[in-house]
């Protein structure tokens, strides 16, 4: 991608903006600057240091017209939307905007094994990097699970595979196939290559980010957006046991993979984690017992169900990665313990019904905390004990007073972190510095 002679600018000034903006400088554009919603005091000193190393300008405090418009690129952060102002008066001017996913892809030339779904996607890319490790390739781990795409896309060409986490913010920007911009007429100088991975996989599919997606079809069609570009030579890697995945193999032109049916008796014990990572090894022709060795030793993700610490008989899990309602279903349901249960946090308007008799059956204490107590309340205070927290080292000293011996004290939010934290590993390591120090 040749961006001499052109000015980018960027919206969002947080990990995957600055990544985008550092990858920009790197490529050679003339100007690089970044509008940025919060004021400049909102960012440490590792930020400022950062833009200042660069040449980057900033406008805080909000988007302004003329900023924007006053470049040839415009590249989004995954947590601006759209719909949003600077989208719009990008294409008033006829200016490409890329997501920063798709922008590091103009530079990767290795193949993409990209995953998505509502739940399980930082697990299964952890396996899938260590399958391909242990197999003798080498593999680069970066998207929403933690370090942006566009960090390594100077490098990344030195691996055999770019092993990707995507959301559906990431996925509902990218380019159209029909886009002037995709066309050898574009006229940012610059054919954009749409983003397409050689193995696509969407695990499942449950209600989440209602907050930003208008509806459940909006956030479905964002999410399917993986496929958008994929030909009869790459891969679509789908459950079958989800309605609707099952609906959308049959509009797509990739070779369908439904990792979890006509599964062999070996299998059987194997987490749905599991057995898409198996099927991805097997379109790579990897061995399968390469994969149960890399099972066998894994030792999970940092805030998801990560033991803490025993304290007098009482375990402390760490399961801040849990956002949404089936992520709090699947921690319940892996505990063999009465639970003393902290959730809440920011409301992504989800509906949280379906777990009453679980909570029931499980949860001995509930303590609420973040924009959806009223909500966590309305709905258990009838199927569970339940108090209202003011503050997370509230929450977790009033849990640690009502546990005994034998009991477990569980973190699993069931919301984003946003309301409280800088984000869900913020809101983890919070809850290791507390408990440690009881």
């Amino acid at each position: 991608m040749d961006l001499q002679n052109k000015k980018v600018v960027i919206i969002g000034a947080q990990k995957s903006g600055l990544a985008a903006a550092k990858l920009a400088k790197t490529a050679g554009a003339s100007l690089v600057k970044i509008s940025e919603m919060s004021l400049p005091e909102k960012f440490d000193a590792s930020v400022h240091s950062f833009l200042k190393e660069f040449g980057i300008e900033v406008e805080w405090g909000g988007h302004t017209k003329d900023f924007v418009q006053d470049s040839d690129w415009v590249i989004l952060s995954p947590g601006v939307r759209f719909d949003a102002d600077p989208v719009k008066w990008a294409k008033e001017k006829c200016l490409p905007v890329l997501g920063e996913i798709e922008f590091a892809f103009q530079f990767c030339k290795v193949p993409v094994i990209a995953v998505t779904g509502s739940n399980g996607k930082t697990t299964t890319v952890n396996l899938i990097k260590n399958v391909l490790v242990s197999a003798g390739y080498k593999a680069c781990l970066c998207g929403n699970v933690g370090t942006p795409f566009s960090e390594y896309a100077y490098e990344i060409n030195q691996n055999d595979f770019v092993v990707l986490e995507v959301s559906s913010f990431q996925m509902e920007s990218l380019v159209r196939p029909e886009s002037i911009f995709r066309s050898e007429k574009s006229p940012a100088g610059w054919t954009v290559r749409g983003f397409k991975p050689y193995i696509g996989v969407i695990l499942n599919f449950n209600p989440n980010h209602l907050d930003r997606h208008a509806d459940i079809d909006e956030y479905f069609n964002a999410k399917s957006q993986i496929f958008l570009n994929q030909t009869s030579e790459d891969f679509a890697v789908l459950n079958g046991n989800a309605p609707r995945l099952a609906e959308l193999a049959e509009r797509l032109p990739s070779k369908i993979e439904f990792y979890n049916k006509n599964i062999p008796i070996e299998n059987a014990n194997l987490n749905d984690n599991q057995l898409a990572v198996l099927r991805v090894a097997q379109i790579l022709n990897i061995k399968p017992v390469v994969c149960q060795e890399v099972f066998n030793s894994f030792k999970g993700i940092q805030h998801r169900m990560e033991f803490v610490r025993n304290l007098n008989g009482v375990d402390y899990i760490n399961d801040s990665k849990a956002t949404t309602v089936e992520s709090g279903e699947w921690a319940l349901n892996a505990m063999n313990k009465s639970v003393i249960m902290i959730c809440g946090g920011y409301d992504k308007k989800l509906d949280y019904r379906p777990l009453r008799e679980l909570v029931r059956e499980k949860v001995k204490h509930m303590i609420v905390i973040g924009d959806t107590r009223p909500r966590l309340k309305e709905t258990f205070s009838d199927v569970v004990a339940l108090q209202e927290a003011d503050s997370f080292e509230q929450a977790i000293l009033t849990a640690k007073n009502i546990a005994k011996s034998g009991e477990c004290v569980l973190l699993s939010p069931m919301c984003a972190s946003f309301d409280m934290f800088k984000n869900f590993e913020h809101r983890g390591e919070e809850f290791k510095r507390i408990v440690n120090s009881l």
